[in-house]
């Protein structure tokens, strides 16, 4: 696998990336785009086996830092998956600029909480990608944030969103928090878990508070994917105590159009990442494999199905 950084620009902000692609051939590629999980960077070291997989077997891969996050440009204060949604649009439209992409051949991979949230997003927002892959998905930001705490510790939640929007308005100043202790309530796997441990140090950790909480609120995939005809593969978790099981299973079932749900079972959160990979991963290389083009023949199906075709050689 060959990695080169690139960059472009999103809302004025540059965005730094890595683009991956095959040992050997100089395309044109298929390719996927990943915007990291929640709180990911480009560079970790739990992307990478997907990468080399997808290499392997022709594509090219296109991961970048959102803005504010990593190596990219943009205000270190701001966690928002509305701004994360721009950045991903303003990813495909790169690889449109790229002579090296087949432009009917672009999809998405979205792994860990709003990471496969945002590959939902995306393809509903964007008719340019042809197929997706969302692994362990938030699916509703609001039932997200709410099963991390009990009833009380809810409210007083919703109180200090509420009295901080108050301060902002006030004083023009609120409070700042870390995003994993004080937005998400990290489960006692996540603390012990190393498997982001190459990242975790560099991830912002003074966020404005009522601003992203209510963002995060608002956030709806599962609403996303209720309109969505591109092809999906949602891979979850049974009994995930960190994005729960069902909002896998609520995307999955709302999709419209050709779908999989993937559902690994004896495992947890961050331990399947690991366990059961080597399973996964070919299951996501074929399924881009099956609904990547070039798009020379598109075929529908009264039940909304679409599925590309390419013609016989020769």
């Amino acid at each position: 696998m060959r990695t080169e950084e690139v960059s472009w620009f999103s809302e004025g902000d540059r965005i730094s990336a890595l683009w991956r692609t095959p040992d050997k051939g100089a395309g044109p590629y298929r390719a996927v785009v990943q915007g990291p999980g929640w709180l990911g960077l480009k560079d970790a070291k739990l992307y990478v086996r997907y990468h080399e997989a997808l290499t392997a077997a022709g594509f090219a891969v296109l991961v970048f830092d959102y803005r504010g996050f990593g190596d990219s440009e943009g205000d270190r204060s701001v966690l928002s998956p509305a701004r994360q949604l721009q950045d991903l649009r303003s990813a495909v439209t790169y690889l449109t600029t790229r002579d090296d992409v087949v432009p009917d051949g672009i999809g998405v991979f979205g792994s860990g909480g709003t990471g496969g949230g945002n590959a939902v997003l995306l393809a509903a927002a964007d008719p340019r990608v042809r197929a997706a892959v969302s692994q362990l998905p938030v699916a509703d930001g609001t039932d997200w944030l709410h099963r991390m705490r009990s009833e009380y510790e809810w409210l007083d939640f919703l109180a200090s969103v509420a009295a901080d929007r108050r301060e902002r308005v006030l004083t023009g100043k609120g409070r700042v928090v870390h995003p994993r202790e004080e937005i998400m309530v990290p489960t006692g796997e996540r603390r012990a878990t190393t498997i982001k441990a190459d990242v975790d140090g560099r991830i912002p950790t003074a966020i404005e508070f009522a601003p992203a909480v209510e963002e995060i609120l608002a956030y709806s995939p599962v609403s996303a994917a209720a309109e969505l005809r591109t092809p999906l593969l949602v891979i979850g978790i049974e009994d995930d105590a960190t994005t729960p099981t069902d909002h896998a299973e609520k995307i999955y079932e709302a999709a419209r159009g050709p779908k999989e749900l993937l559902m690994q079972r004896h495992t947890t959160h961050y331990a399947a990442y690991d366990r059961y990979w080597t399973q996964t991963t070919p299951r996501i290389v074929g399924w881009f494999d099956r609904h990547l083009g070039p798009a020379h023949i598109v075929v529908s199906t009264p039940e909304g199905e679409h599925r590309i075709e390419a013609p016989d050689a020769g």
